[in-house]
Formats: structure tokens, sequence, C-alpha cells
């Protein structure tokens, strides 16, 4: 086999967490059994599989890689690349190969398997927020979230035998015409995803690596009912741990991302040696098998992550941000603007990946125009690019404002400056409990901008939020 490695890995989960327990005391009402174990990782208004997706993937592009590929069955656009626009927000060159997958929620491992075997030093990005119906299940089992996979011919975790089935087990779909996701019964599900598909493709990427599977010590593996990878390894003889478990219940299913996150688990806690074992699911399975040679880089951000989050109290907000209910916020919410093609040409590459200039004389602005703001400019100049996305901020003025419409209220916003002296009017997220203050620093993060419901259609920026994230147990 061609020699086939992970370099890195990165992932990426909102702040917002949702109670399980204190959720499902809603709908007590009703009967309905619903998921009380755990918490769910809530994406807010303005994120969505792309921003996630560009979220976890901006700590592995140092360099450019040859390929991007996007996978996800919850992407806005159809008829849009998604790995175009995450493309533009890691201000990666447009000469990279971009590819999207959808369709499976086995997209991602199938992505990162194409990309391993092929060779190439190439960026494997997944993400989702599904829409789910109220009062299902899947409501509460879900999570939003994102995971991103460089690969190439060296790393600390090398390929060492895979295997794939394609099995068209309908154990949930979702179409045009059934937009929330029909889900058959578990036991059906579990009976034939163990016997038809993990345990022969187990077996077999077993085989292919020439080892038992006993010498597994770690596992990632994204089931479509609870108990598939206890039965599954028991019946080859795997003691080792399934790290998407854990996964589930403190973020929920993140889909497509679900069992690339899962690895980064994995890796953070597999010495050198180990044998880690990676399984998604949907139409089918991918196995695959990695010897790890050291720690992979970014891993323990990734558990670090799962750690970190606030706690949703109020869950009509969480309906809200979820999409399960339509608020009538007057007619201040009328208002909707579709960015013209023409001027995403022109400056979209610069807005999507944050790119102001800096003038003759040092001084930097963004947007960039014809001419400097620089009172000292005498007429248009040539701008060397300045990345902002990944520099810090302070704030020089806050407002928080109740008044105008926003999705998710209060709408905070104000003067940033950047520490290369830029400074612009930007807004803000991930508010913290006592508010924002002059003086805080910031970093960007990538966020939808503008959407326009009737057009079906949004626009990508970046937005300021605080550098650190509180762990879960300090809310």
């Amino acid at each position: 086999m061609q020699k086939a490695c992970i370099s890195g890995i990165g992932g990426y989960l909102p702040l917002l967490r949702l109670d399980r327990k204190t959720a499902a005391r809603n709908y007590a009402w009703s009967g309905l059994a619903m998921p009380r174990k755990g918490t769910r990782a809530v994406a807010d208004w303005d994120e969505d599989p792309v921003t996630m997706a560009a979220e976890s993937a901006r700590a592995l592009v140092a360099t450019a890689p040859a390929a991007l590929r996007f996978a996800s069955t919850s992407a806005y656009f159809s008829d849009r690349s998604q790995a175009g626009i995450v493309l533009d927000y890691l201000a990666l060159p447009r000469s990279v190969r971009t590819t999207d997958a959808a369709n499976a929620r086995r997209a991602g491992t199938s992505a990162l398997l194409d990309s391993l075997l092929g060779g190439a030093d190439e960026l494997v990005t997944a993400a989702e927020k599904r829409v789910t119906q109220a009062g299902s299940a899947a409501q509460l089992a879900y999570g939003d979230g994102a995971a991103a996979v460089r690969t190439g011919a060296e790393g600390a975790a090398r390929l060492i035998g895979h295997a794939s089935i394609s099995h068209d087990l309908v154990d949930r779909y979702v179409s045009r015409d059934q937009p929330y996701p029909y889900v058959y019964e578990e036991r059906f599900i579990r009976d034939i995803a163990v016997a038809e598909m993990f345990i022969p493709a187990i077996r077999a990427a077993c085989e292919a690596a020439g080892i038992e599977g006993s010498a597994i010590a770690q596992a990632a593996c994204a089931e479509p009912a609870g108990g598939c990878w206890r039965a599954a390894a028991k019946k080859l003889g795997i003691a080792a741990p399934n790290h998407c478990e854990r996964l589930s219940d403190e973020a929920g299913d993140l889909g497509a991302a679900h069992a690339l996150y899962g690895l980064g688990l994995a890796f953070a806690e597999a010495k050198p040696g180990d044998i880690v074992l990676l399984a998604g699911f949907g139409s089918g399975v991918d196995v695959l098998l990695f010897e790890v040679t050291g720690a992979v880089p970014g891993a323990a951000a990734m558990a670090a992550g799962l750690a970190e989050g606030r706690l949703l109290g109020d869950f009509l907000r969480f309906l809200n941000l979820s999409g399960s209910v339509d608020l009538d916020w007057g007619m201040r919410a009328e208002f909707g603007l579709k960015a013209q093609a023409s001027m995403m040409e022109r400056v979209g590459r610069d807005i999507t990946g944050f790119i102001g200039g800096r003038d003759s004389h040092g001084n930097v602005q963004f947007p960039k125009s014809a001419i400097p703001v620089n009172p000292a400019a005498s007429g248009p100049e040539t701008y060397e690019d300045v990345r902002l996305a990944e520099d810090q901020a302070r704030i020089v003025s806050v407002t928080a404002d109740r008044l105008t419409y926003h999705p998710d209220p209060p709408l905070d916003y104000g003067l940033v400056q950047f520490d290369n002296g830029a400074r612009l009017l930007m807004e803000m997220v991930n508010r913290p409990d006592n508010g924002f203050a002059v003086g805080d620093r910031v970093m960007m993060r990538p966020r939808i901008k503008s959407q326009n419901r009737a057009l079906g259609f949004r626009t990508y920026f970046w937005k300021a939020a605080p550098l650190s994230r509180p762990l879960l147990g300090d809310n």
C-alpha cells in the first residue's frame, strides 16, 4: 500500500450546549420518549456547515494543500460549492482543487479514505447543522459541529488497512418531501448493521492490515443505533473504547463529522504503537485502521474543546436557534438584501478571507479603498495584502442593541482595534455572561453575515469573539 498518513486533525463545536435532561422536561406533558443523558451542541443562528468547517480547519493550513474536500448532509446550498466558500474563508489559492460530498453520513470518512488512497497532501472537512422536527428524538440526540483532517505522505498516524461496504440500509432518510429525518426501528437497524456491515468490514480491514481485532487499542465508530459497536466488538474480540459514544453523550451525533471528531478524541488517548479504528456509517460503512507513531497535532485541542461550552437554559431560545419555531419578529425583520454577484466577484474573496491592505505608509485598513484612508495619502495606491482573520484585536466601543432586529438578541457591535493598526466596526458573538466591555481582547470567528430567506441566499464574513471559552462546569 502506498504510504498514506494523517499529519494533523482539527475540530469545532459551538459554544452553546443544551442539557438534554432539562430539555426533556419540556416534553414531559406529551409522554414522548426523549434522550435525557448528557448535552447537545447547539450552533448559533449565524453558524452553518460552511462556517464550522472553516473553523475546524483553520489550524491546518499553514501551507496550501493540493485539494480541499467538504462533506455534509445539511449544507445550505444545493447548487453552489460549499468547498469553494471554505477555500475562500481559509484564504487558500484558487488553484487548490475543491470537491463536495453529500447524501450519506459516511461522506466524511469516504472523503478521507479517497484522500489517503490518492496519496496527496489534502484537507478533508466535514460539518453538520441538521434540521429536526420538534418532539423527535433526533432533536435532542443530534448535535452541531465539524471536523477536519490533513493528509499526506508523512504524519503521526499511518493508514495500515481499510475496507468499505456499500449497503442501502434505510435506517433513516431525509428527502425533498420529508425534510426531517424519518427513522426506522432500532433493533432492526442494529441487527442488520452489525451482521451485514460492521463485522465483515472490520474483519476485512484487519486482514488487510495483517492484525487481529484484539490489537485495536482505540476506536471511533459512528453508530446508527446504540449498541452496534459493543455487539461488533464482542464478536471480533475487540476491547477498545468507542470515543464516538462519549461524543454523542457530550455534544450529540454530528452526522458526517461524527466519526472524524471521534477520531480526534481517539488520537488524543492513543500512545505510539497503538492501532486506532475509524468507522463511518451511512448507506454502508467505511473502516480505516491507523498505526499511531506519535502525538497527532490538533487531537488534544479537540478533546479540550469537548469540555468547553455554555449551558443554554432557555428551551424556547434553543427552538429558535435550531429552526424548530418561526417567531414573528415584526416589521423590523422584514428588511432583506441579496448580495449582488458582481460585487461578490470584485471583493468577495477579500470579504470572506478577511483580507485587508497595508498602504505605502504602513497603515493597515479594511476594506481596501482606491485611496487609502491615511490622511497622508495623495492618491490611489497598490496595497500589500494583510489577512486579519488570524489577528487579535481590542474592543474600543461597544453597543448592545435591542431595538434593531436580530435573530438572537441583543445585537452586540462596536469598533475593534487590531494589533496591526486596523480599526473597523464589527459584530460580536459568544457574548460573555456579563456582556462585552471596552478593552476586552477578541479573536475573529467565521460567521454568516446576512441571510435572505425569501431568496434563499446568505453571505459570509467574520465576527469578533472572546479569546477563551468557559468550561461547561463553570456555568
